[in-house]
């Protein structure tokens, strides 16, 4: 069955695929008479006056924009003068701009970008004003407009070679260079300052700048070499792979007691239970993800790039079978249901995990053979044995996608495989879908198998977009674009698909790696429910060392990383990940001694807090303290009726007396009231619950702050351009929504988490020191991204936003902690009224609208 489906998929592939090699042969066909335009005249320009301007940006800018400004008088004598003003889609329109701005130039020599041209005729005379930009990322040579830019080291040499207006009268040509030192080798300027260098009708030959690179740019350029940037996130890949595999050997080591607060209990006869076993499995689970993450990295990095596509597609065929193989996604920590059985009858492991197996080996299988039958085969599929074909054949094109396709194929579902062990293992699975894969496997793989052949298709789509964008724009004024020039360019974006897609997937992948310590985490502190006798109750402060490991590499992942991408420098990448994890074991150590709990002692709270009568007596306490307070501004008011201040205070003393007899060492600070003690643990008796309040609440505070740094993102022409032109630009777009979401959520976790050990009294400090923990690698990467004068606008708002969305998340879980209170008061503003009182809000609102007032002077001063 499963077979079956997987072939009518393959032949919708194949049939979708050779109509597109169909439409395209005849649009080759068709195009193979037509010439490549006619004849310029570029002699009848010569009567032609040119205003020319170039203008360098490098200044606070990751990539330098290289601008060009033109404007051409063309006399109405020139042949194609007329065609200038016809619509920009008629053919001699094109052709007629190709003309006069590119001469007989090949269109593949540029990829400049540019606006549509403006004209305005006269009666003797068109006016054609011309503004083309790219960036310079690279060493190679860029033609932008008349000037050609060649980046060598720490010089840039800059000429004015235009293709058709050699023989024309320049008036005047302006070359602002952004403030660098620069070398006029021409000789003839008219006027020269510190910033730019003005030439007065001279012939365009004689224009030759050469410009010396600042330090900060020359600093820049050296630590985003392409040796030293794969240098830098193979040693990022490595650390992680350390810092995983270390996770999972602190966490092998026995426990003394379930992270629920409960003491253990044993199945009857001794025996581990499910779960148990499942938790001692992930371990040795996330090992072997660690070493196999690792040394897929590095070869993708160091060795892969280096072979053909044959040899590439060969490695990465087995490579991707034997990722999925590895994964065993068969294996499932809970109790299997056999087919046909009632729910609560289990069925033996050797019936089920075979016929998992089976199905999951065959389909994989399948796939690879595909593959592998298009490289064994290529001849059959009209493609010589490199797999790089010069022509453009149906049938070879068909080949070159279900190669990809299933190539691609392979490696997402390695990745979902990898996923889901982790997600069964660490218990994050519904028992619904457990069960599913259990009774009906071949189902299961018909539809995930479904769902990752859309993922690669999506992703073959993106990529031919992508190229077919990038060919209209390097085209544009071709009258009549060359077909079979099209079919070389689109078969080489087919032959280097599947490595394009396997990179950007496997850029991504360390996602798992905070999957696995979240499936790791999660195995070791959900309560599970207790076989027997009650279990008794004990008091959890916080996450115990190997638990807290866990969590700060998490935090160090989805939430310190961000910061290393907005510094860039890819050669230092491998030092942001230990960075951070060191910055938040900093705070914790510096603040531990300051939070409520840890001056109150720890007699206090087994004697307070270490059962959940005990802690519904403090809450009744601290809602007595808040009362109280309240009282005590009536009376200041006269409002206070029959009560007086002395019975005020003698409540408050009997408050505080009961706080300080519990208490293993002197007198706590005499700031410290019951209502701090009742914010201090948190609306949850477990860490646990309260991480996973505050991740909920963040994700949902995150997201308005996830728009704005992408419509921040997509202000900048930079990144539209990505989107618009690179094969994976919208992959890459959807991932960073998707990124900045877990962010959020894994530094709402985090608070949580560790709600109990940060300092400060108020919630609001707590979420400052998680803030400040992120913020200590923050700080050196602005000293980095200040080195390198490169901007440093999106990081700056993405920490503010940060820190709004871990505050409001603060002031949220204050309101969960006094829940039960919400149907005393008529609305949730009523209650902070309640907790806070009147000033304390005040204060909480006046910071928060300092940060909003923050974020949106920023983004207007950032904005361009």
């Amino acid at each position: 069955m499963v077979m079956t489906r997987w072939w009518r998929l393959l032949s919708l592939v194949v049939l979708m695929t050779c109509g597109w090699g169909c439409g395209t042969a005849q649009a080759q066909a068709q195009a193979q008479h037509r010439n490549a335009g006619p004849d310029c005249h570029v002699q009848g320009l010569e009567g032609s006056t040119v205003k020319a301007a170039l203008r360098l940006l490098q200044h606070k800018r990751a990539h330098p924009l290289v601008t060009s400004d033109m404007t051409v008088w063309v006399p109405r004598h020139w042949q194609l003068a007329e065609f200038l003003t016809f619509s920009e889609d008629s053919e001699k329109y094109r052709t007629a701009m190709r003309c006069l701005l590119r001469g007989n130039e090949a269109p593949a020599a540029r990829t400049e970008w540019h606006a549509d041209p403006d004209v305005m005729a006269t009666t003797t005379q068109v006016k054609v004003h011309y503004v083309a930009y790219d960036w310079i990322t690279s060493e190679k040579p860029r033609k932008v407009g008349p000037w050609e830019i060649a980046p060598a080291g720490n010089k840039w040499n800059i000429t004015l070679r235009p293709p058709a207006l050699q023989g024309s009268r320049w008036s005047e040509i302006t070359a602002d260079l952004g403030g660098l030192n620069f070398n006029d080798f021409s000789g003839h300027a008219w006027s020269s300052t510190e910033k730019s260098v003005t030439w007065r009708n001279q012939p365009p030959d004689r224009i030759q700048v050469q410009v010396d690179l600042s330090w900060q740019r020359s600093l820049a350029v050296f630590l985003n070499q392409p040796s030293l940037a794969t240098v830098g996130v193979a040693a990022w890949w490595v650390s992680a792979s350390v810092l995983l595999a270390l996770a999972a050997l602190r966490v092998r080591r026995p426990r003394t007691a379930p992270a629920d607060g409960t003491a253990g209990h044993s199945p009857p006869g001794g025996q581990p239970s499910n779960a148990e076993g499942a938790e001692g499995s992930l371990p040795r689970t996330l090992l072997q993800w660690a070493l196999l993450s690792g040394a897929v990295a590095l070869t993708l990095l160091l060795l892969v790039k280096r072979f053909s596509p044959r040899s590439q597609a060969l490695l990465c065929i087995p490579a991707g079978l034997a990722l999925l193989l590895v994964a065993r996604p068969w294996n499932h920590g809970g109790t299997p249901t056999a087919p046909g059985a009632a729910p609560q009858e289990p069925a033996r492991p050797e019936d089920v995990q075979p016929r998992k197996a089976r199905t999951v080996v065959s389909t994989g299988c399948a796939v690879a053979g595909v593959g592998l039958l298009v490289i064994v085969a290529h001849e059959l599929f009209g493609l010589p044995e490199n797999l790089q074909p010069t022509t453009a054949t149906v049938v070879g094109r068909a080949g070159l996608v279900l190669l990809g396709l299933s190539i691609t194929w392979l490696w997402l579902a390695a990745m979902a495989a990898w996923a889901w062990r982790f997600a069964s293992e660490g218990n994050l699975l519904s028992k619904r879908w457990a069960a599913r894969w259990d009774r009906t496997p071949a189902h299961c793989v018909a539809v995930a198998g479904g769902l990752l052949v859309t993922v690669a298709g999506a992703l073959l789509v993106c990529a031919w977009w992508g190229n077919r964008q990038r060919w209209m724009r390097v085209n544009w004024l071709v009258a009549r674009p060359d077909s079979a020039a099209y079919d070389k360019d689109l078969n080489t974006v087919l032959t280097r698909l599947f490595f394009t897609d396997l990179n950007w997937l496997f850029a991504y992948s360390w996602v798992l790696t905070g999957i696995a310590l979240l499936a790791l985490l999660t195995s070791r502190n959900r309560p599970r429910r207790a076989r027997g006798r009650r279990r008794p109750e004990r008091h959890s402060l916080g996450p115990d060392k190997p638990d807290l490991l866990l969590i700060v590499a998490m935090f160090a992942l989805f939430v310190g990383l961000r910061a290393a991408a907005f510094a860039g420098a890819s050669a230092v990448y491998g030092v942001w990940l230990p960075l951070n994890i060191l910055s938040v074991y900093a705070v914790l150590a510096l603040g531990h001694r300051s939070s409520v709990l840890s001056e109150l002692g720890d007699r206090f709270c087994v004697q307070r807090l270490g059962t959940e009568k005990h802690r519904r007596e403090m809450m009744s306490r601290a809602h007595q303290y808040s009362n109280v307070n309240h009282q005590m501004y009536l009376l200041d008011q006269g409002r206070a009726g029959a009560t007086t201040r002395e019975q005020l205070q003698e409540q408050l003393r009997q408050l505080r007396q009961w706080l300080t007899t519990a208490c293993d060492r002197g007198n706590p600070p005499d700031q410290i009231s019951v209502l701090d003690v009742a914010l201090a643990w948190g609306p949850d008796g477990h860490w646990w619950y309260n991480a996973t309040r505050a991740a909920r609440l963040a994700f949902w505070f995150g997201t308005p702050a996830t728009a704005l740094l992408v419509y921040f993102q997509m202000q900048e022409p930079y990144f539209r351009g990505h989107i618009k032109a690179d094969p994976t630009g919208i992959p890459d777009f959807l991932a960073s929504l998707a990124l900045y979401q877990m962010a959020w959520t894994a530094a709402g976790f985090t608070l949580g988490a560790l709600w109990r050990l940060l300092p400060g009294r108020r919630s609001q400090a707590r979420a400052w020191m998680l803030a400040a923990a992120y913020g200590i690698p923050v700080l050196a990467a602005a000293g980095l991204v200040r080195l390198t004068d490169t901007d440093t606008g999106q990081m700056t708002l993405y920490t503010l936003l940060l820190l709004g969305v871990l505050t409001l998340t603060s002031i949220w879980m204050d309101m969960a902690t006094f829940r039960e209170e919400r149907q005393y008061t008529p609305s949730p503003f009523a209650l902070l009224v309640s907790i806070y009182q009147l000033r304390g809000l005040s204060v909480r609102i006046a910071w928060l609208l300092t940060q909003l007032t923050a974020v949106v002077a920023l983004y207007q001063k950032l904005k361009p």
